[in-house]
């Protein structure tokens, strides 16, 4: 009877989902990339220990390398900026040091290849955590969503981390002579990191086009600079809360911090500080209040929730519902129906 390993079943999902991202080419183009190489690693993991090819043992550190990277890079893509292409060669050295690290890692360093994946894994993965925490926006990130994307490409950086945990696990597992327990560990850590790696980072793909998110370069007018006096910041505010409502850019669902700061011709570390220091708000809730109270305004006319959501730049009931009780202190089911009774 024909077994699927799990690491073979995580591969064929990973797969479809490359092949449906190439077809709908809808954000960043290393996202099939990452996918297909984790369903590259899914499978040589399924050949290998499931299938007894020992042949392809070497093999796997190599391509194993190339997920952290990858992921590192797509993150950069998808959320931050896209990176230029000087700064992403250096990411080529960690796929080069896992592969050297394979003829090298005999006798007495046996250890070598479990050691450059662990390193690689923990150095990409804290990189994500600690770049995802310490943004109040994640710049190309969709303004409706919230902290979701932030929140999505923490759990991503933790899967990297939870793999070098789980190649730890293995090499320690050959120091004591408990080799029976690295199938297991292999199967059920790397197919859960690759999953997670996978699934979640594509949710987390929606960024703006690349061409309005560029922040101003050095041909462009920037006004003011992220130390701008409290004059300086009621002015950009103003100007900021006439493009939301008057512009009609709050009503845009694919809105993010990076493409309203080229429409206002900002830096966008100067646009977030002055929402924070006027308001005491972070950029995303600032835009929602201001989506929040357009539905109102909708729901006041007699527009069903739903549409006054999808009109007012939501695409998810969940964020919608959040921001609304947020802003209003109340559903916006219970908003139309005090609405509605008010007027009667």
């Amino acid at each position: 009877m024909l077994v699927l390993p799990i690491p073979l079943a995580v591969a064929l999902v990973l797969a479809f989902l490359a092949c449906r991202f190439v077809l709908l080419r809808d954000g960043p183009s290393l996202f099939p990339l990452l996918l297909g190489v984790t369903a590259l690693q899914g499978t040589l993991i399924s050949l290998v220990q499931h299938y007894g090819i020992a042949a392809l043992q070497p093999v796997l550190p190599a391509t194993a390398s190339l997920v952290p990277p990858l992921a590192y890079l797509a993150f950069r893509q998808a959320a931050i900026r896209a990176p230029a292409l000087g700064g992403a060669l250096p990411h080529v050295l960690a796929p080069l040091c896992a592969g050297l690290s394979v003829p090298l890692g005999q006798g007495p360093l046996e250890w070598l290849p479990d050691a450059v994946l662990v390193a690689l894994y923990a150095g990409y993965g804290t990189a994500i955590l600690l770049q995802a925490r310490g943004r109040e926006d994640l710049p190309l990130a969709r303004l409706e969503a919230g902290r979701l994307p932030q929140r999505i490409w923490q759990v991503v950086g933790a899967s990297l981390l939870l793999s070098a945990v789980s190649d730890t696990a293995i090499a320690l597992a050959l120091i004591y002579g408990e080799a029976w327990l690295r199938p297991l560990v292999v199967s059920l850590a790397s197919s859960l990191a690759l999953l997670a790696v996978g699934l979640l980072g594509l949710v987390a793909a929606r960024p703006g086009s690349a061409g309005e998110d560029e922040e101003p370069g050095a041909g462009e007018t920037v006004s003011g600079e992220l130390g701008a006096d409290t004059e300086a910041d009621r002015e950009l505010m103003q100007r900021l809360d006439a493009l939301l409502d008057e512009g009609g850019a709050c009503l845009d669902p694919d809105l993010t911090l990076a493409r309203l700061a080229r429409r206002l011709r900002v830096p966008m570390k100067q646009l977030s500080a002055a929402i924070n220091r006027t308001s005491g708000e972070n950029v995303s809730r600032h835009v929602n209040g201001h989506r929040i109270r357009h539905a109102c305004k909708l729901l006041g006319q007699g527009q069903s929730v739903t549409a006054s959501m999808l009109a007012s730049g939501f695409n998810t009931k969940s964020n919608f519902n959040r921001e609304f009780l947020r802003v209003t202190g109340e559903t916006p089911s219970a908003y139309r129906s005090r609405i509605g009774s008010e007027e009667g």
